[in-house]
């Protein structure tokens, strides 16, 4: 709601600097950061009182049983601190009327709802499966469908949304991919990355700390895409209005680094399937709506090497009955390939965790800055 405080200017000049994304950008970071400290003592006191804890793995990670024993209970769905802080911020600072924020928000919002439920499940039944993924699938399917309806209702998106862009190519390379190929477009981009998030939130930090690194990326890309001055210049597709997302995605970046004020090792409340699948597709509905959907290919690396890792390591087992990696999703390949090694050299296995996730977070940082250079070349 501050965004209005600028058409107070005549009566107080100063305040014509509200109309800057770039300001509201940075205050919407820090409003979201200071909500999530301030209430996530909280929310980790509520969650532990309501024994809302981490539950026990199955499947590929067995191997890594004593690892997830030693996290079983602790707070789980703190990923609503993330969706509370980033609405919350947004709707202070961004226009709250503007289209693609109210669509971006909802996204998250319902992306969040279906996370939830199946958190919900996993710590009542007491097992880790929850929600079955076909379910899963099914809900975020329906809401790819809604987004499409809506998308090409607006005269703002009609044209854009069936067309595809691709980097380094000033124009879009495809016109219009017709309506069957921009639905399985948009949901690849929106479901693709919001599983390709939950599966990488697997150790401490790991999953808000790469998330943080695509949020900065997307900000960048968001305002510069809603200028027209530098979407001029860069030759990238200008949307009036879309620049607001800018100050969506620095509120996502506030809310991702209080949550890992708690979220670092040893961790204090887990994200669960609410934050990761919530935060997957606020970033997949943000490339959309921008045409950076290539890009996120590169901006998230990480999610994508995570999610590909998971891909690889099943159609492997069932074609041949031999795994690709020790464990999967990749990080936990180097959890177990150092418990090996230790055994096999007779000598204490080292704590890898916080290794591990620093050296993601650096990938992930690394992908950001070669997806966002990309902006200069075409």
């Amino acid at each position: 709601m501050f965004y209005y405080l600028h058409l107070l200017t005549d009566w107080f000049s100063p305040l014509r600097m509200f109309r800057y994304i770039t300001l509201r950008a940075f205050l919407g970071a820090a409003t979201a950061f200071l909500l999530v400290l301030v209430l996530g003592p909280l929310v980790i006191r509520w969650l532990r009182r309501l024994n809302f804890g981490e539950q026990s793995r199955d499947g590929d990670v067995e191997k890594l049983a004593e690892f997830f024993n030693s996290k079983k209970g602790t707070p789980t769905m703190g990923g609503a601190l993330i969706i509370f802080a980033t609405i919350g911020a947004t709707l202070l600072w961004a226009d709250p009327g503007n289209g693609y924020v109210l669509l971006t928000l909802a996204t998250m919002l319902y992306m969040g709802l279906l996370g939830f439920w199946d958190d919900f499940l996993k710590v009542t039944k007491k097992n880790a499966k929850g929600v079955p993924a076909r379910y899963k699938f099914f809900w975020q399917t329906v809401w790819v469908a809604v987004l499409l309806g809506i998308l090409l209702a607006w005269p703002e998106t009609r044209r854009l949304v069936r067309q595809l862009f691709v980097p380094f190519f000033k124009e879009p390379v495809i016109a219009d991919m017709g309506l069957l190929c921009t639905f399985a477009f948009l949901w690849l981009v929106i479901v693709g990355a919001s599983n390709a998030v939950n599966l990488t939130d697997g150790l401490d930090g790991l999953a808000v700390g790469c998330s943080n690194s695509v949020a900065v990326a997307y900000l960048a890309m968001a305002y510069v895409a809603g200028n027209l001055k530098f979407a001029t210049y860069l030759q990238v597709p200008h949307l009036p209005g879309v620049g607001e997302l800018a100050v969506l995605c620095g509120c996502l970046l506030g809310a991702g680094l209080g949550f890992l004020w708690y979220n670092c090792h040893p961790a204090q409340v887990f994200m669960g399937d609410t934050g990761s699948l919530a935060i997957g597709g606020t970033i997949g509905i943000v490339a959309v709506l921008i045409k950076q959907e290539i890009a996120l290919i590169i901006v998230g690396g990480v999610f994508v090497i995570e999610a590909v890792s998971v891909v690889l390591q099943v159609a492997s087992f069932r074609l041949t009955g031999r795994r690709i990696f020790l464990c999967s999703p990749l990080h936990h390949h180097f959890q177990w390939k150092e418990k090996l090694a230790a055994q096999a050299e007779g000598r204490a296995e080292r704590k890898m965790e916080t290794k591990i996730t620093i050296r993601f977070w650096i990938l992930s940082i690394i992908f950001a800055l070669i997806g966002v250079a990309m902006l200069k070349i075409r």
